[in-house]
């Protein structure tokens, strides 16, 4: 709004200093002249701050942008975790009769520990890749 008020008075100010006419004295010019030197520093105050508040609104959004890339990868890696499981668990799912894993002893206890092995490899794959 500053800047749309100052902008025009730069003009206006200008054309009036150097119009020559009768009722514009001397007096009056040094103080246009005055005037018009006022008016070119407020202007440019003003794009000074309006530059410094681009660039703190940048700053701020570059901020926000990373920590929602930090938050995007501790979800994604989540989420690699437990795909393989999941599809180890639908496999498992199915009504099949003759699954040789459902009739051995040891079978509920090897999928728990096929989706813990699945999780640890997996997270020790992440931290040799420092993604953890």
């Amino acid at each position: 709004r500053i800047r749309r008020a100052i902008s025009p008075l730069r003009e206006v100010v200008s054309k009036i200093e150097k119009s020559g006419h009768p009722a514009v004295s001397e007096k009056i010019t040094i103080y246009l002249s005055d005037l018009q030197d006022h008016i070119i520093q407020v202007s440019e105050s003003v794009e000074i701050y309006r530059e410094m508040t681009w660039s703190l609104m940048d700053m701020y959004m570059t901020a926000i942008s990373n920590k929602m890339n930090t938050i995007m990868k501790v979800l994604t890696i989540i989420a690699t975790l437990f795909i393989p499981i999941t599809f180890v668990a639908g496999i498992y799912g199915m009504n099949f009769d003759f699954m040789p894993e459902l009739k051995w002893r040891w079978g509920y206890v090897a999928v728990w520990g096929s989706f813990g092995a699945i999780t640890a490899g997996m997270l020790l794959y992440f931290k040799r890749h420092k993604w953890l």
